[in-house]
């Protein structure tokens, strides 16, 4: 079984131990509701615990393998496309997931795509409220509601 295929049933299943074994201690999440990534694998894995709380009907439809650049050295590496389905807080998101791979096959470089732009708003309402709830983020003191994105 390769590790996208652990990936994808560890998310399917909702088993976060599963996950923490199949990332770098390095990983770069790249999400599309911020800027900057999320960097090392406790807060990634504090990012996964959101998300798997907040997906309603998570589901991969297909796999598809290649290679790309890495944003850290420029040079290629293995990769996967994981096209999903979800819904979250009633809006339905269509998207991929792009798995970068090290030379020990584990995942470095995570970067999601989410589509419709009001899709992307409800994720990262959803998920920030939840990174705040579980104290991973401050609340920014921008007179927005806590949910709101920063």
């Amino acid at each position: 079984m390769t590790t996208a295929d652990r990936f994808r049933a560890a998310v399917e299943n909702g088993d976060r131990a599963a996950l923490e074994d199949l990332f770098t201690d390095d990983i770069r999440f790249y999400s599309p509701v911020k800027f900057t990534p999320f960097e090392g694998k406790p807060m990634v894995m504090g990012l996964f615990g959101v998300l798997l709380r907040t997906f309603e009907g998570f589901r991969y439809l297909g796999h598809f393998d290649g290679a790309a650049e890495t944003s850290s050295d420029g040079a290629m590496a293995p990769s996967v496309v994981l096209p999903f389905r979800a819904t979250v807080n009633g809006k339905e998101i269509h998207g991929i997931d792009l798995l970068q791979f090290d030379e020990a096959d584990r995942i470095r470089e995570f970067t999601v795509m989410v589509r419709p732009q009001s899709a992307v708003r409800a994720l990262g309402e959803a998920v920030h409220a939840g990174l705040v709830a579980d104290g991973l983020v401050t609340a920014p003191d921008t007179g927005q509601p806590a949910g709101t994105p920063a």
